[in-house]
C-alpha cells in the first residue's frame, strides 16, 4: 500500500499477525542498503514473526518504489518510522534493520526512547569506522580484484546514475557472501531497485558524521546484536562494540555467515530472533 507519511508517500507493506490478536506488538524493520535497498530483504527476514507479530516493512524515502522526496538523513528516515509507528495507533514498537537499516534503528532508539519495546540489529555499526575496516578487508582479499576508481565512487556517493549504481554494486556482491554464489548473486543484482540520489546522501551527508557510540549506553531496552562471522564491511568488531555499549544487549555471531546471516544461517537466524522476543516482548505482556 502507499502511505504518505512526514510530506512523502511511501510503499509499505503490513503482516497482519495470524493468531487474531487485536493487540499483537508491532515490529518496524527498516531494510538496508541505502539506496540499493527495499522491503524485500526485512520482510523475507521479519515476515515469519507475523504468527505474534504485526510485522511493518517499508521502502524508505528516496529508496525502493517510495517517493523521492527529500531530506535523505537519518533524522528524517528516523522520523519516517515514527510516523508509521503513529498511524499503526502504539506507542511502543520493536525496531529493527540490518546493514545501514541499522544505523536507521539505532537512531530510532536514541531519538525516540520512549516509543521502544526492544531492537534488533543485524551487521551494523554505531559509527563509521566500519568503512575503514571494510577498506583494509577489501585490500587483503582474494576473491576479486577491486577496480579502486569505483569502489571510492561508490562509497564516497559519487554515482552518478542509478544505472551506474547498478554497475558498481555488481562489482561488490562477490564480497559479502561467506561463500561466494554467482548465480545467487547475479539474480540479486538484477532483483534490485537502485536510487542513486539516497545512496550518495548515505556516504555524502550522513556518514561523515554518524557517531552513536556516547548514546548507546543510554539504550535502556532489551537489544539483540547479530553479524557473519565473516562480514567484510560491517566486521564482528563492529557489533562487539554496539553489545558492550548497550546495557542489556545480546551479541550473536553466526559462524558460517558473511554480511547475511539472515540468508546465510536462516534456521540458526529466525529461532534466534524468536528466543529474543520471547524474553523481549514475552506473550503475557500483550494479552
Amino acid at each position: 500500500m502507499d502511505l504518505t507519511i512526514n510530506g512523502a508517500r511511501l510503499n509499505v507493506e503490513v503482516l497482519e499477525p495470524t493468531n487474531g490478536d487485536p493487540d499483537a506488538p508491532v515490529l518496524i524493520a527498516h531494510h538496508g542498503g541505502g539506496g540499493i535497498g527495499s522491503l524485500a530483504e526485512p520482510k523475507a527476514t521479519f515476515g515469519p514473526l507475523h504468527d505474534r507479530f504485526r510485522v511493518i516493512v517499508f521502502d524508505s524515502r528516496g529508496c525502493g518504489r517510495s517517493e523521492g522526496v527529500g531530506p535523505y538523513t537519518h533524522e528524517q528516515w528516523a522520523a519516517d518510522v515514527d510516523g508509521l509507528r503513529q498511524w499503526a495507533g502504539v506507542e511502543q514498537i520493536v525496531v529493527a534493520g540490518g546493514s545501514y537499516g541499522g544505523f536507521i534503528a539505532l537512531e530510532y532508539a536514541v531519538r525516540y526512547p520512549e516509543h521502544v519495546s526492544a531492537i534488533i540489529l543485524r551487521d551494523t555499526s554505531a559509527d563509521g569506522t566500519n568503512l575503514e575496516l571494510a577498506f583494509e578487508n577489501a585490500r587483503n582479499q582474494d576473491r576479486v580484484e577491486i577496480n579502486w576508481d569505483h569502489f571510492n565512487r561508490y562509497w564516497g556517493g559519487q554515482t552518478r546514475s542509478d544505472e551506474e549504481l547498478k554497475s558498481l554494486w555488481a562489482e561488490l556482491i562477490p564480497l559479502y557472501d561467506y561463500e561466494y554464489d554467482e548465480e545467487k548473486s547475479t539474480a540479486a543484482v538484477e532483483a534490485g531497485i537502485y536510487r542513486h540520489e539516497a545512496h550518495n546522501a548515505c556516504f555524502v551527508d550522513n556518514f561523515p558524521t554518524y557517531d552513536l557510540k556516547p548514546d548507546l549506553p543510554g539504550i535502556a531496552v532489551p537489544t539483540l546484536v547479530t553479524v557473519g562471522r565473516g562480514d567484510w564491511v560491517t566486521p564482528v568488531s563492529a557489533s562487539e562494540t554496539i553489545a558492550r555499549l548497550i546495557p542489556d544487549a545480546k551479541l550473536v555471531v553466526f559462524e558460517k555467515s558473511g554480511h547475511s546471516p539472515q540468508v546465510e544461517e536462516r534456521e540458526k537466524f529466525q529461532q534466534t530472533l524468536r528466543d529474543f522476543l520471547a524474553r523481549a516482548v514475552p506473550v503475557a505482556a500483550t494479552v
